[in-house]
């Protein structure tokens, strides 16, 4: 790769990262040929990049993690550390499994992205933008597919759809009626801080920014379970 006089003014690049080497020059000419908007570099490895960052600023980094599973521990340990190292530049990962469990988990590790490899090249180029301007991209697919299992009673043995613990939904029960920390830690038995760390990993799962986004989002995703809300 050429070292640019000055990185910080040249323009910003999509890093593909694939250890495969047909695989992530497959997919950087697809998405050149569907004009991205940017220069696309492939690498190696994640540690490749990080050796190289200097030399061109990223715009986005896509990582190709195959038939990986987001949960298994090393895979997950590697998100959260590539995340990390990338600041403010959006992660966007390519994966084979679609399920929603994994989904979550990326977007638990801190992504801003999870394109199935099922999607056409237009949506992949399409999901990486919409990363770049700051939303966070999900296949509508797994989303219908977790609405149609709480439809289906799955919620009734594990509450709302899964996505959450059964404390979790509790406390997703009192956030919908508007209930302040105190009334939410009296009624569950539980401190305020517990409250608190609860509602926070709630937000984080939903990449959520406030408690109001909370209820707006968990009405959107399980319309079916307005009666949760408002039983007594």
């Amino acid at each position: 790769m050429r070292r640019d006089a000055d990185a910080d003014t040249a323009e910003a690049a999509l890093f593909v990262i694939d250890s495969r080497t047909l695989d992530r020059e497959c997919i950087a000419q697809s998405l050149r040929s569907h004009n991205i908007g940017m220069p696309v570099i492939t690498i190696g490895s994640f540690e490749e990049w990080l050796a190289q960052r200097q030399r061109q600023r990223a715009g986005a980094v896509l990582i190709n993690i195959g038939g990986q599973k987001v949960s298994d521990p090393n895979m997950t340990n590697h998100l959260r550390r590539v995340v990390s190292e990338c600041g403010s530049v959006p992660v966007v990962i390519l994966a084979d499994k679609e399920d929603m469990s994994q989904i979550l988990k990326a977007l638990e590790c801190g992504v801003d992205g999870y394109i199935p490899t099922s999607v056409g090249i237009d949506v992949c180029v399409e999901a990486i933008r919409l990363a770049m301007a700051g939303g966070t991209f999900v296949p509508a697919s797994s989303v219908l597919a977790m609405r149609h299992a709480a439809e289906a009673g799955t919620q009734e043995t594990r509450p709302m759809g899964g996505m959450f613990t059964q404390r979790q939904a509790e406390v997703v029960k009192a956030l919908r009626r508007g209930k302040a920390n105190k009334i939410i830690a009296y009624e569950l038995n539980l401190r305020e801080s517990t409250v608190k760390v609860h509602i926070r990993n709630i937000m984080k799962k939903l990449k959520a920014t406030n408690r109001t986004e909370v209820a707006y989002m968990i009405n959107d995703l399980f319309p079916s379970e307005s009666g949760f809300a408002d039983a007594d």
